[in-house]
């Protein structure tokens, strides 16, 4: 398993990227991991590591790329001057098969133009879309997309997104029929922008889909679906704010628990359940989020993520590879993409009861 890695693109340097790397080499030593950025700097930082980091770190394939794409570049000077960038080197080394997966914390507006022209997009997808895991409750989980890739999307965009959705569900997560929905303002089949009440027509037609129709904000969470569709722009708020509500849920209960002294005695007895509750809300363990639809795969790490963050992208990677998503997005969206309904026998529709 060869993993190339943009090692410079983090809010704290490359030191997430390093360290989560080596860690991830101490649990699989099966696999070879590339780093790419400026390799006297990469090299330091190896220096810096604990002793059994430094041992795996020193296993690491450093390859030299002296420009770093800052995270406030835009993604058109990005394609213009980033060539010589860590980023860019990385996405060359992804398409050029020397690894066959690609991982980054930097910008991801310039992360997704990159990959775009490093890779290619399958079945006429025009962009990709940004998707990653978020928990629900009895332990479960649910992806959501997009996250930010596409702000103002069109009803056949949001379709798209249900596909690749449903298909990932499927082949990474064995799940047999995973039941999709559309984010809304209303379970009501006439709330909705234009775009979103198009995009739940459409997606009634499609033979084999378990479609749920609509889902509010507060459905995410409950376990009731299995992929979340939604423009960029609101999934990117959904994702953000649930990440802070489930930090501050967490310091709000260990707080409680150490008001006074009679409430920090029952936080003792409770500690092992209080770990385990910020274990299971911890938005570390969800880092890495797929750029669906590229004819190759590329995980987006959370820029601000610390080394086991970077592990955990690291495993998603790995993941992904194993399940050869891009080539079931090939083979499985031109033929599932809705027809015209003047094109259907008789111009019927296949409808499906809306869940809620």
């Amino acid at each position: 398993m060869r993993i190339a890695v943009d090692a410079m693109g983090g809010d704290k340097g490359p030191h997430s990227a390093v360290a989560g790397a080596a860690s991830a080499m101490i649990e699989d030593p099966s696999l070879e991991i590339q780093l790419f950025g400026p390799v006297r700097a990469l090299e330091d930082e190896i220096s810096r590591l604990p002793r059994p980091l430094a041992a795996a770190a020193s296993r690491l394939d450093l390859r030299d790329a002296p420009q770093v794409i800052s995270q406030d570049m835009r993604a058109s000077q990005a394609l213009r001057h980033g060539q010589a960038s860590s980023m860019a080197r990385m996405l060359e080394c992804v398409a050029s098969r020397g690894a066959q997966v690609g991982v980054s914390s930097g910008n991801t507006g310039a992360l997704m133009a990159l990959s775009r022209r490093a890779l290619g997009m399958v079945a006429g997808v025009p962009r990709p879309a940004i998707s990653t895991a978020i928990p629900t409750r009895n332990e479960g989980r649910c992806y959501l997309l997009d996250l930010g890739a596409n702000v103002d999307v069109s009803g056949d965009r949001l379709v798209d997104f249900a596909l690749m959705g449903d298909i990932m569900a499927r082949h990474v997560d064995g799940i047999t029929a995973p039941r999709i929905a559309l984010l809304n303002v209303g379970v009501e089949s006439t709330k909705g922008a234009a775009s979103v009440l198009k995009a739940d027509a459409e997606l009634r037609r499609i033979s084999g889909l378990n479609y749920q129709g609509f889902i509010e904000g507060d459905g995410i969470f409950a376990g009731e679906v299995d992929v979340v569709v939604c423009d960029g722009f609101v999934g990117n708020a959904v994702l953000k704010a649930s990440e802070g509500l489930a930090r501050m849920l967490v310091r709000r209960v260990q707080a409680t628990f150490e008001a006074h002294w009679g409430s920090r005695l029952v936080g003792v007895l409770a500690r092992p359940a209080l770990k385990r509750l910020k274990s299971e809300l911890d938005p570390v363990r969800y880092n890495g989020a797929s750029l669906l639809g590229l004819a190759g795969i590329v995980i987006k790490s959370h820029g601000s993520c610390d080394a086991a963050g970077f592990h955990y992208a690291l495993k998603r990677a790995v993941q992904e590879v194993r399940r050869d998503l891009p080539s079931r997005l090939e083979a499985e969206l031109v033929n599932r993409r809705p027809l015209p309904p003047s094109s259907e026998e008789g111009g019927s529709s296949h409808g499906r009861a809306v869940a809620r």
